[in-house]
């Protein structure tokens, strides 16, 4: 008997359960419909058709493209998300999770881990203090910076607009399988892991496609 194929029969069953919240009483039917749309998504094989793709549109340019429709789409769930609330955008919340999750930091750490210049982010930090989210207070280590750190006001307007947050956040991976959400995890961490140095030096905007096309004919 072959025990190792009756092992990934069994794995398959359960990750149909994880992915699709199936009941006890899910057939062998939905089961076969799973297997097969998962199975088509995740071929290595597979080229997909994108748009312009007849007419020589490049693989870069298709994916330069839906990354920003990505962005465009998460930030319209997001406005959803906030509605009604005293969240002025999802740069407030977004600001507000990584105090909460990572603990006190610097201005321009916090700044810099959501990826924003400078202006734009002391603009959020600011707003986020007039609303008593957030404090200030001296860095014993750096007398040029201020540590900031995320108040109980904060905290509990976070809370009170996490249901909804997560809810966003949910949308966004769509119908996406669990397989399909770690393979996309892994490329867009591949991505961010290639961009952030580049990001991280600051280069000025007349040397950076320059500096991003060099990093990228070293891989």
């Amino acid at each position: 008997m072959n025990y190792q194929l009756i092992k990934d029969v069994l794995e398959l069953v359960e990750e149909f359960e994880v992915s699709t919240d199936s009941s006890p009483h899910a057939d062998i039917e939905s089961f076969k419909q799973w297997l097969v749309k998962n199975t088509h998504y995740n071929s290595v094989d597979a080229d997909p058709n994108w748009e312009g793709k007849v007419n020589g549109r490049s693989k870069e340019s298709i994916i330069s493209t839906l990354i920003v429709h990505m962005n465009r789409f998460g930030k319209n769930y997001s406005k959803a998300a906030i509605l009604g609330s005293e969240f002025t955008s999802q740069e407030d919340f977004i600001y507000l999770i990584n105090l909460r999750a990572f603990g006190k930091m610097t201005k321009m750490e916090l700044i810099k881990k959501n990826v924003h210049e400078k202006p734009i982010g002391i603009l959020i930090i600011n707003r986020l203090m007039l609303k008593g989210w957030i404090i200030q207070e001296k860095n014993d280590s750096d007398k040029r910076s201020k540590i900031i750190s995320i108040t109980n006001e904060g905290i509990e307007a976070l809370e009170n607009q996490m249901i909804k947050i997560r809810q966003a956040t949910n949308i966004v991976s769509g119908d996406l399988s669990e397989k399909e959400k770690t393979e996309l995890i892994r490329l867009l961490s591949k991505l961010n892991d290639f961009h952030l140095p580049i990001y991280e030096k600051n280069i000025d905007s007349s040397q950076l496609l320059e500096v991003g096309l060099s990093s990228s004919l070293k891989k």
